[in-house]
């Protein structure tokens, strides 16, 4: 699980949207998934996205989402979608828009989860959630990556979360990548105990200084 940290502004969002095909890059090219093109149909097939306002049809029941999303994709797997709801008492027939925010981010992630992506990718997906939530969210993810073995690519600002789950760390800045490698190569390289503590003075060091 690879975790994406950087200032606002830095290129997470961009950088996401390249890797799952939303934007086109304007030199060079972005491969995914072992070199399939990103945005071409055997590299969306794989991907699964989640954007950070959870996107969702908030005037339809959960169903509908269900039956939407399934015939949207060429593969997806509705019983699982349907008994991980059931598990998190998520009504099937509520709309979407009338679910409370953590509710609306499992839905949103069952959805992504049901296409049984290889590559699962996250763009700040807890910012508004309270922590309990954000604490379910993340053993979510987390157990999909270890039982499933779903790569993920996770753009959060809360270090405290990604310090949990994340084993690869890639520091963003100003467009470019400052730092990437194994947390735990990464830690005793750097001298510093956690992933927070690395990314914070890392990030600190490499801030413009009008904003210091």
């Amino acid at each position: 699980m690879a975790a994406l940290v950087g200032p606002n502004g830095a290129g997470k969002t961009t950088l996401l949207n390249l890797a799952v095909g939303l934007t086109a890059p304007s030199a060079g090219s972005v491969t995914v998934l072992g070199g399939r093109p990103a945005g071409s149909p055997a590299a969306l097939d794989g991907i699964a996205f989640v954007a950070q306002d959870t996107p969702l049809y908030k005037s339809l029941p959960v169903a509908d989402m269900i039956y939407l999303t399934r015939s949207l994709n060429r593969y997806f797997d509705q019983p699982y979608a349907r008994a991980r709801l059931d598990e998190l008492g998520i009504p099937l027939k509520r709309k979407a828009g009338k679910l409370s925010g953590g509710q609306q981010a499992q839905l949103a992630l069952t959805l992504a989860l049901a296409r049984r992506p290889r590559l699962l990718v996250l763009d700040e997906p807890v910012a508004m959630l309270d922590p309990v939530a954000r604490h379910d969210f993340m053993a979510t993810v987390l157990a999909a990556a270890t039982a499933d073995g779903v790569s993920v690519l996770l753009s959060s600002h809360v270090l405290t979360e990604l310090e949990r789950v994340a084993n690869y760390l890639i520091l963003l800045c100003r467009g470019q990548v400052r730092l990437a490698g194994a947390v735990d190569e990464l830690l005793p390289a750097h001298g510093q105990p956690s992933l927070e503590e690395l990314a914070m003075a890392y990030l600190r060091e490499n801030l413009p200084e009008v904003t210091r």
